[in-house]
């Protein structure tokens, strides 16, 4: 897998997707420093354990997740080694077993495909029909990083900003504590 060995701040000099225009543009906007690492597609997170070194933060899963009757969805960022067990999270929110979210719905309300989804992509919720869920042990860290629409491009941005964000999205974060075990 190739993966640019320079961490390059602000979007990239080439135009890029529709999606991705729309993230560095609302993130420039907000005025949210970013950098960000270009490579091959990432859609795994030993993919993603390659680029963190030149990130220089850990890549977090996000995991878009519905109910069963595929009414209620939910963005879930969480610690990329820590396992995801369904049943402790649906018990922290009170919900029945969540799964994860057909690519229809991630494209409807996220407006990208498997392996891409990320916190930046809350952008494209104008329904404000997904919850952002966030595992508190990832608040913790000093970056967070996400792909911008597509998993060929991955942006860090300091923590507080990653919230700023999402609330300028119109997401206010249900904060959990899953368990790791």
């Amino acid at each position: 897998m190739y993966i640019d060995p320079v961490r390059r701040g602000g979007r990239p000099a080439r135009r890029r997707s529709d999606q991705e225009e729309a993230i560095y543009d609302r993130l420039e906007a907000l005025g949210i420093a970013f950098d960000r690492v270009d490579h091959d597609p990432a859609d795994t997170m030993e993919a993603c354990r390659a680029i963190e070194g030149v990130l220089g933060g850990r890549i977090c899963k996000d995991l878009f997740l519905c109910n069963r009757q595929q009414t209620d969805f939910y963005l879930l960022l969480m610690p990329g080694d820590k396992p995801f067990r369904t049943k402790y999270l649906s018990a922290e929110l009170g919900c029945s077993r969540l799964s994860f979210a057909g690519p229809e719905h991630m494209e409807r309300y996220l407006r990208c495909a498997p392996g891409s989804a990320s916190a930046l992509e809350l952008l494209f919720d104008g329904e404000g029909a997904v919850r952002l869920v966030i595992d508190r042990e990832l608040l913790a860290e000093e970056w967070y990083c996400g792909h911008p629409g597509r998993n060929t491009s991955t942006v860090r941005m300091a923590q507080p900003e990653l919230l700023r964000y999402a609330a300028a999205a119109g997401h206010t974060p249900t904060v959990v504590d899953l368990a790791a075990e």
